[in-house]
């Protein structure tokens, strides 16, 4: 699909292009952000904006631009059509409180969406009210940051504005906008809203745009389709590796928020988890722990077979041998993913080299934690090659003393094996108390420095610094009392 010149940067540095709006109608939906009483800004992430090549300083000012109430320059809004499996069951959704203002072309060439989240209704807002509340998209904003931080693969958070509106769900909350920078926005429901229509035409549009936007060496390949599929759920495995090693939760792993691009998006009832146990859920929806820590991985598994489904029409003309090809896909997900996790988990141990018996040494280390209710991130960070195995704990001391007959078989000196484990352990993530406390300094007491020195500590997880002591303790709040919500 040919993509046409974007626009000339201006004054503000946007410089749109608009390759999705090119693509079947059914795909998508033209309209304008609903304007908001009072717009005013509450945070804007300069780094990013000056990476993206606009002109921070100048955009900063202008909170209107962040709420829907001013157009940039070159924008051509539209709300996407996508569908989703949400705890298991298909439904048609879409943007219902989103609008995609275009996609930024930054100085290097690369290619971003700029989304408005909580702009007002759309077609596919199934008698929402279209907006979002402060609490949720400041959540947002910290965690997917937190994630960026982190080295994993996510979606970002440009800016935060207030609507001077309520909101009203159990309760009158103040109204947001949050503006979301994504490589895209393209998602298995997508997909699956094209197949749910049994329209091919605009399922292979769909899927030569996303091979074009994000797999462009793969046009060219044998079976391009079956090649998308794979090189999804490469990136898709290697996304929840990284989740895992940092003890991350989704919280709602709807086929609606998984991104082709192999980012992270959608941060409603995420959290990090502290004490290490596979059955930990944090989400107030998730009753039967559907999308806990542990079944992650078989969860992507799932929902990257609902990619595969709709993709069928296009792997081969017999069916019979599309569905052949798919599973086969599929089925490679579970050694792919371990393959990341056990590099993930060899890194944060400080392993340069493979042994076989190495998942046997993580899963005792894990399993001590688990028995032990200890902290996931606090006791890889304290792991030190150099010191003793410690004796106060008789099972910890015997697997301390393996682990470092463990190091012994790899040439590395402890010095090169406690850099390592530093780079891959970090020292903070973003603690679910402190995130609460930040939420509701801003929220309840218009206080943004909590925020801020939250975001700033979050900002370099991987460095020891004295301000980061009261950051890495974990709550005191009793295993599973604690709970995140969706916020729509």
């Amino acid at each position: 699909m040919p993509a046409s010149a974007p626009t000339t940067p201006n004054s503000s540095g946007w410089n749109f292009d608009h390759s999705y709006a090119r693509l079947p109608a059914m795909l998508h939906e033209a309209l304008e952000p609903t304007p908001v009483r009072e717009p005013r800004m509450v945070v804007f992430n300069h780094a990013l904006a000056q990476s993206l090549g606009l002109n921070a300083a100048a955009l900063a000012e202008r909170p209107a631009v962040f709420a829907g109430n001013e157009l940039p320059d070159g924008a051509s809004p539209l709300a996407q059509a996508y569908a989703g499996h949400q705890y298991g069951h298909f439904t048609g959704l879409g943007d219902g409180r989103a609008i995609l203002l275009g996609e930024q072309i930054t100085p290097t060439g690369e290619r971003f969406d700029v989304q408005l989240k909580g702009s007002g209704p759309t077609p596919f807002s199934r008698r929402g009210d279209g907006r979002a509340a402060l609490g949720p998209m400041l959540r947002e904003y910290i965690i997917s940051e937190a994630m960026h931080a982190l080295g994993i693969p996510t979606t970002r958070s440009l800016a935060v504005v207030t609507t001077g509106e309520k909101v009203f769900r159990q309760e009158s909350l103040p109204g947001a906008v949050l503006t979301r920078i994504a490589a895209s926005h393209i998602r298995v429901g997508t997909f699956e809203w094209a197949a749910a229509h049994r329209d091919q035409a605009a399922l292979q549009a769909l899927a030569d745009h996303t091979l074009q936007r994000h797999y462009p060496a793969l046009v060219s390949a044998e079976s391009p389709y079956l090649a998308l599929l794979k090189a999804v759920m490469e990136r898709q495995a290697r996304l929840i590796a990284q989740w895992q090693c940092v003890g991350f939760i989704h919280g709602v792993m709807n086929t609606d928020n998984v991104a082709l691009s192999g980012e992270t998006i959608d941060y409603g009832p995420c959290a990090f988890m502290d004490a290490f146990d596979p059955a930990t859920v944090f989400s107030s929806i998730d009753r039967n722990g559907r999308y806990a820590y542990g079944n992650q991985p078989q969860i992507a598994q799932w929902n990257l077979a609902r990619l595969a489904e709709a993709l069928l029409p296009l792997l081969h003309a017999d069916e019979k041998q599309a569905v052949e090809l798919a599973n086969a896909a599929i089925e490679g997900f579970k050694t792919t993913f371990e393959g990341h996790w056990l590099t993930g988990m060899r890194a944060k141990l400080g392993l340069f080299t493979e042994e076989a018996g190495d998942r046997t040494l993580i899963e005792s280390l894990l399993t001590w934690m688990k028995e032990q209710k200890a902290d996931f991130t606090n006791i890889f960070r304290a792991l030190n090659p150099a010191e003793a195995a410690p004796d106060q704990d008789p099972a910890f001391a015997a697997w301390h003393t393996q682990w470092q007959a463990r190091l012994k078989l790899q040439p590395q000196s402890a010095d090169e094996v406690q850099q390592h484990m530093r780079t891959h352990n970090p020292a903070v993530i973003p603690r679910n108390h402190k995130v609460e406390e930040a939420l509701a300094a801003a929220v309840e007491r218009s206080d943004l420095s909590v925020m801020q020195r939250l975001l700033q500590v979050l900002a370099k997880p991987y460095e020891d610094r004295e301000v980061q002591i009261e950051y890495r303790m974990p709550s005191d709040l009793a295993p599973g009392a604690y709970q995140t919500f969706c916020g729509t």
